[in-house]
């Protein structure tokens, strides 16, 4: 697998048009960050750890449907990729929706959405797009 990011957001996009409940992901550090803004923002409804047959072991995630099984996370859009990186300063962080999403970045100071690293003033590699 050359894109782990990519695999992830993919789990969690096939599991929403599948109408599933519970999906679970191989973990990564990186991939319980962002599972961690995730659930932080509103767009999961929890998530768990777990040691599992691989070393950093599994997440589950419990999605988010409202009463009509409509879910919480209308798209998940993967930006920069192992082929064509994509930086941003703090001064150009990229406006989700016009700020009713959020962007997932990567920045010198960890994992964190486009809000919080704009307040902090630095930039990093945008990775996803979620709204």
């Amino acid at each position: 697998m050359t894109d782990p990011i990519a695999d992830y957001l993919t789990r969690v996009r096939n599991a929403i048009r599948a109408g599933h409940r519970v999906v679970t992901i191989p973990a990564s550090n990186i991939k319980k960050e962002i599972t961690k803004i995730l659930f932080d923002q509103g767009y999961i409804l929890n998530y768990k750890f777990e040691d599992g047959d691989t070393p950093q072991g599994i997440i589950k995630i419990a999605l988010k449907y409202d009463g009509d099984n409509v879910s919480a996370i209308k798209n998940l859009h993967r930006v920069s990729r192992p082929g064509l990186r994509q930086y941003a300063g703090y001064k150009d962080m990229p406006r989700v929706l016009n700020g009713l999403g959020i962007a997932i970045v990567s920045t010198s100071q960890g994992v964190m959405t486009n809000k919080e690293a704009k307040n902090r003033k630095i930039g990093g590699e945008v990775l996803c797009y979620v709204y």
